[in-house]
C-alpha cells in the first residue's frame, strides 16, 4: 500500500530512467519555444494570519510573486487570477485585483508575459437582474485590469451561465463587452466539470451547439480576440473547434488529460497552451516545449509524456478540487512552507490522493529533492496519523 510504503521510506522508484526537472540542466530552463505557454498559477496563504480561512483569503505577497518569477525564468508565461489562484472559490474580486497589479508590475520588471482574469464574480449570482448587469460587471473589470497595464483572459461568468437563455443573449453580452476591450483577449470557455455553475453555458446544454454559438461569436469578433482557451477534457472537441476558428485565433489548450498531443499537433495544425498543471510541471513543460522548439519531437513526448498520468490524477473528478494537488506539489518542491490553501481547500482531497500524487509525481521525475519532498509526505501523513 503506498501510503505504508511512504511511511517506511520505500516509495521512491530509484530504478527509473532520469526524466523530468531534477533532471533538466539548469542552463537549458530559458529557451526559445515555439508554442506560446501560459501557466495558470496558485496563490500562496500566509498560513500565520489570523483570519477565518473558509471567509477571507490571507496572501503571502512575497512568495506568491516568487512562484510567479520562478514560472517566467522557465521561459513560461503567467495566466493570473483564474482557476487555479481559487479565483471564485476563496479568492474574492479585491483580492484578485490587487494580486493582478502586483503581478503585472512584477512581469513588467521582467519583461515577462503576464495575462489576467477579468469576469463578472464581484456581482453575486442572486443579484444579477438582466444582461445589462453582466456587461457592466465584465467592463468594470476589464478596466480596472487595463488601468494597471494588464491584457485581459475574458474569463465565464456565471452570472451570464444563469441568464443566458439562447446564442442571441451570449452573442449580446460578447459583442458588447469585445467591442470595448483595449487589445485583443483570450476568451476562456471553461466546462462545468471545473465549476458546476458553468452547466449549459453558450446557452444551450448541447456541446456541438454551444460550440456552435461560441465559434460564431469568437469569429465574430476576431479582431479583438487573441485566442481561445478551451476547458473541456475533449481532445477531439478541441481540435474540431482549433480547425474552426479564424485563422488570427490562436487555440490554447486548457485539457489537462491531453495536453502533450494537443500541444504536439497535427498536419493540420497544434495548440499553444495554457494549463494549470503547468504550475506543477514547469520546469519539466519547459524544458519539453524547447525540445518541440528544437525539432526534437520525440525528446518533447519522453519528457512531458510521463507527467500525463499525473495530471490525470491531479484533474481527476471531481475535477473543481485540483488546485488542492497543485499546491501540494508546491510543498513538497519547496516553494512554500506549509500545505494551507485559500479556504482551507487543503482538505477537499484524501490522504490517499496525496498518497498517489507523491508517487506518480516522483516517477515522472518531478520531485526537485527527493528528500525534501520525502520528509514533507510524512509529515502530512503523520497529521493523519499516519506514522513510520
Amino acid at each position: 500500500m503506498i501510503v505504508a510504503e511512504i511511511a517506511e521510506g520505500r516509495s521512491l522508484d530509484r530504478d527509473l530512467p532520469p526524466r523530468g526537472l531534477a533532471h533538466v540542466p539548469r542552463k537549458a530552463r530559458r529557451p526559445p519555444l515555439n508554442r506560446i505557454a501560459f501557466s495558470a498559477v496558485h496563490t500562496v496563504v500566509d498560513p500565520f494570519a489570523d483570519n477565518d480561512p473558509w471567509l477571507s483569503a490571507a496572501v503571502d505577497w512575497d512568495r506568491t510573486i516568487a512562484f510567479r518569477e520562478h514560472v517566467w525564468d522557465l521561459g513560461l508565461g503567467v495566466a493570473e487570477a483564474m482557476d487555479t489562484a481559487q479565483r471564485g472559490m476563496g479568492l474574492d474580486w479585491p483580492t484578485s485585483l490587487e494580486l493582478i497589479t502586483r503581478s503585472v508590475a512584477a512581469a513588467k520588471r521582467r519583461n515577462a508575459l503576464v495575462f489576467s482574469g477579468a469576469g463578472t464574480d464581484h456581482l453575486a449570482v442572486e443579484d444579477a437582474r438582466s444582461l445589462d448587469d453582466v456587461i457592466r460587471a465584465y467592463e468594470e473589470q476589464i478596466s480596472a485590469v487595463e488601468k494597471v497595464g494588464g491584457r485581459i483572459i475574458l474569463m465565464a461568468s456565471r452570472a451570464l451561465a444563469k441568464l443566458g437563455r439562447n446564442a442571441d443573449d451570449y452573442a449580446k453580452v460578447y459583442d458588447r463587452v469585445l467591442s470595448g476591450v483595449a487589445q485583443p483577449v483570450i476568451i476562456h470557455w471553461l466546462g462545468d466539470m471545473f465549476d458546476p455553475a458553468l452547466t449549459g453555458y453558450w446557452g444551450t446544454g448541447d456541446l456541438d451547439k454551444a460550440m456552435d454559438t461560441a465559434v460564431a461569436i469568437i469569429n465574430g469578433n476576431a479582431a479583438k480576440v487573441d485566442g481561445v482557451k478551451v476547458s473541456l477534457l475533449d481532445k477531439q472537441r478541441e481540435i474540431d473547434m482549433r480547425r474552426r476558428l479564424d485563422k488570427r485565433i490562436k487555440m490554447y489548450t486548457g485539457d489537462d488529460f491531453n495536453y502533450a498531443e494537443l500541444i504536439a499537433g497535427d498536419e493540420q495544425g497544434f495548440s499553444h497552451a495554457l494549463l494549470g498543471i503547468f504550475d506543477a510541471i514547469a520546469p519539466a513543460a519547459s524544458y519539453a516545449l524547447s525540445r518541440l522548439a528544437a525539432g526534437d519531437e520525440a525528446g518533447f513526448h519522453d519528457v512531458l509524456g510521463p507527467t500525463v498520468p499525473l495530471s490525470r490524477h491531479i484533474f481527476k473528478a471531481p475535477t473543481r478540487f485540483y488546485k488542492t494537488g497543485v499546491v501540494f506539489m508546491a510543498y513538497l518542491n519547496g516553494h512554500q512552507d506549509h500545505f494551507t490553501m485559500v479556504g482551507g481547500q487543503e482538505s477537499t482531497r484524501s490522504t490517499l490522493h496525496l498518497a498517489e500524487l507523491f508517487r506518480l509525481a516522483d516517477k515522472a521525475g518531478l520531485l526537485a529533492n527527493p528528500e525534501l519532498a520525502t520528509q514533507r509526505m510524512k509529515t502530512v501523513l503523520a497529521t493523519h496519523g499516519i506514522e513510520s
